[in-house]
């Protein structure tokens, strides 16, 4: 293998008015995926991405990801996201967020998520410390700050209800094939209005994927509030199978502007 790399790497963007909301900041969605997109810089600069993955049928799925900010990058404005390892296990890897000003003069947010690597022809969980001799555990860096809460478990009970029920297209797919992670968060973020996001804004984000989705499936979102938090359960169903089968569990948590 070539001399190792930094354990963090930082990689820079833009807040594009095209992905930003009518408060001319960027939306909680588009960050999500550029949080996703450093991942995918840092692994395949490392050699254990999904470019290398790939071509051996494995790759890289989402098991949680967290979000927390106190502010969202406004529209133009220059940022980096800088992400690193936190810890691996056989099965499950824990990957860490920090987005701040390219200048380093303000922190916008942090974010923690958890990995599983699989096989793509079974679909099951395949030894992550296998590849390159378990390369990644000498990226792990445990001295780094990550100051927000991990996610925890989203609980509902009885009165959930169900609001919203979404067909899926071709848009909603990504490069694994399946429901891509962060179209869940954004069909979740269209139940509420422009009044709401007037008077609210989204502080924290918890998403726990359980199960795969696909091109075809329709969505089922139940909600559950709680003054000002929101629990979401998403679940699949189709017209080979009417019988729902649990997909994401979410909990959004908004503040009074």
């Amino acid at each position: 293998m070539c001399e190792l790399l930094s354990k963090v790497g930082r990689y820079d963007f833009l807040s594009e008015p095209f992905h930003c909301d009518f408060s001319h900041h960027l939306m909680m969605g588009y960050l999500g995926n550029l949080m996703l997109n450093a991942a995918d810089f840092h692994s395949n600069d490392r050699g254990y991405g999904i470019s290398y993955l790939n071509p051996i049928h494995k790759t890289w799925v989402l098991s949680r990801l967290a979000i927390e900010m106190e502010d969202m990058p406004s529209a133009y404005d220059k940022f980096s996201i800088e992400t690193w390892v936190e810890g691996t296990m056989k099965f499950f890897t824990s990957r860490n967020f920090k987005v701040v000003s390219r200048d380093n003069t303000k922190v916008y947010g942090y974010g923690r998520s958890v990995w599983a690597m699989i096989d793509t022809d079974t679909r099951q969980p395949t030894d992550i410390l296998a590849i390159h001799d378990g390369l990644i555990e000498k990226y792990i860096e445990k001295d780094k700050d990550c100051p927000i809460a991990k996610s925890s478990r989203v609980k509902l009970d009885g009165d959930v209800k169900l609001v919203r029920t979404i067909d899926t297209y071709y848009n909603d797919v990504d490069v694994n094939g399946h429901i891509n992670s962060i179209k869940y968060l954004e069909h979740v973020l269209d139940l509420f209005d422009l009044d709401f996001y007037r008077s609210h804004q989204l502080k924290r984000v918890e998403i726990a994927y359980v199960a795969e989705s696909h091109q075809g499936d329709k969505l089922n979102i139940y909600l559950q509030e709680n003054n000002n938090e929101y629990s979401i359960r998403i679940t699949k169903s189709n017209e080979e199978n009417d019988i729902e089968q649990e997909v994401v569990r979410m909990l959004l948590k908004f503040v009074k502007k």
